[in-house]
């Protein structure tokens, strides 16, 4: 079973291969969902303090607060996925 990591802002790191959704967290239902996901604590932030501005949904229920844009994390996703596809390749 292959285990990526991929760096969600200030050295923090969340597992790849378990990421669902990616999301900017302006909507109020996404808002709701933050909220009840710290209220049943499920809720990990990863912003050291800073705005908000991607919320990571994982495939285990927890969600992700990160300082880092969704194009960003989910640039460094797609890099992941396509670097790895290129090391099957090669054997």
């Amino acid at each position: 079973m292959d285990f990526s990591l991929i760096n969600i802002g200030f050295g923090n790191m969340a597992a790849a291969g378990r990421v669902m959704a990616i999301i900017s967290p302006e909507s109020a239902p996404v808002k709701r969902m933050v909220q009840e996901a710290r209220d049943h604590r499920v809720l990990i932030d990863a912003t050291y303090g800073r705005k908000t501005r991607s919320v990571l949904i994982m495939d285990s229920g927890q969600i992700i607060l990160s300082a880092i844009q969704p194009e960003t994390i989910s640039h460094r996703l797609v890099q992941r996925e396509n670097s790895f596809g290129d090391e099957l390749e090669e054997e």
